[in-house]
């Protein structure tokens, strides 16, 4: 029996994995500038498994970017997929490409009980649509429904590049500090690894302090240890991220639930959880009630592209789509 291989490929990894079952299998991690090209990290990852040349039935990437074509240019490293071309070297007759963060958005579906942890109890609506938002390099946003059966549609966009809401005369002069030097503002100027560091050197020009750290790590460790500066940066952080999914929670009709994906909160998920976040999603005036009985979720499982490339591999098999 052939093998199907799904891969979840960014700037600096390419991670690959067989699809087996509903669940991953053999999972590894390749450095993308150790390899030409995808079809040489692919080739490599199947010598190591034992799968020769013709051995795969089919084949799911998750890759950053729109998905449009016989061919994609990744945006973050040098390598770029030819459909024909990687289907004649790999001896492979299907090739599906999904962007990556609707991979992400479908991972949610076949989640292990200890991947995710309750930040917000209540009953998630089936019949309508989850919001996947995820802090991270950038801010990835997408939305999932459910459609019948074990089938589930992932619904991309670029909502991490909305404006930054504000909402309070301080939150008002971080934006205008932020304007400064950004011109405008989204929210994933902010709500991002990088984004946590603008918001730092805003509310230090703001305030007149020398700032002490320059990395997400940093800032996060301080206020992790208590500093008040980093504290006040990681609160400011969360009330904005709330902010933030309470507009697309709204805009989607998120009564499906909220998970919470991506690198930087589990960085601090304690202080996230005392945070402002859950009052800022929910100060909508009129529409505060809204949003009474959404569970939100926040995801731990470390390779969830990899679990949605997954998903959308055996919907493309099982319905015949080869493409999204």
């Amino acid at each position: 029996m052939k093998a199907l291989l799904v891969g979840d490929i960014g700037g600096t990894n390419a991670r690959f994995a067989l699809w087996q079952d509903h669940r991953l299998h053999a999972v590894q991690v390749f450095p993308t500038a150790e390899h030409d090209s995808v079809e040489d990290a692919i080739e490599l990852y199947l010598a190591q498994q034992g799968i020769a040349r013709g051995g795969l039935a089919a084949v799911c990437l998750a890759v950053a970017g729109p998905v449009e074509g016989d061919e994609f240019h990744f945006t973050n490293n040098p390598w770029r997929i030819q459909r024909d071309g990687f289907c004649t070297r790999l001896a492979v007759e299907h090739l599906l490409l999904i962007n990556d963060f609707s991979a992400m958005a479908l991972g949610m579906t076949c989640l292990a009980p200890d991947e995710y942890q309750s930040i917000r109890e209540g009953q998630a609506d089936l019949t309508r649509p989850a919001l996947v938002i995820g802090p991270g390099t950038g801010l990835g946003v997408a939305g999932l429904l459910h459609l019948d059966g074990r089938r589930w549609l992932a619904l991309p966009g670029e909502g991490g590049h909305v404006d930054l809401p504000v909402s309070n005369v301080r939150e008002a002069a971080i934006h205008q500090q932020l304007h400064a030097s950004l011109g405008h503002v989204s929210a994933e100027h902010v709500l991002s690894g990088g984004g946590l560091v603008r918001l730092y050197e805003a509310m230090c020009a703001l305030d007149g302090d020398r700032p002490r750290h320059d990395s997400p790590a940093q800032i996060t460790d301080a206020a992790l240890g208590g500093e008040p500066r980093a504290l006040a940066v990681v609160e400011q952080f969360c009330r904005f991220f709330g902010r933030v999914v309470g507009n697309h929670v709204l805009t989607l009709g998120a009564r499906g639930g909220v998970y919470i994906v991506g690198g930087v909160i589990p960085r601090f998920v304690e202080l996230f959880r005392q945070s402002g976040f859950a009052d800022s999603l929910c100060d909508k005036g009129v529409m505060g009630d809204y949003f009474e009985g959404i569970p939100i979720w926040l995801v731990t499982a470390p390779f969830s592209g990899l679990l949605g490339a997954g998903v959308a591999l055996q919907q493309s098999l099982d319905h015949g789509s080869q493409r999204a």
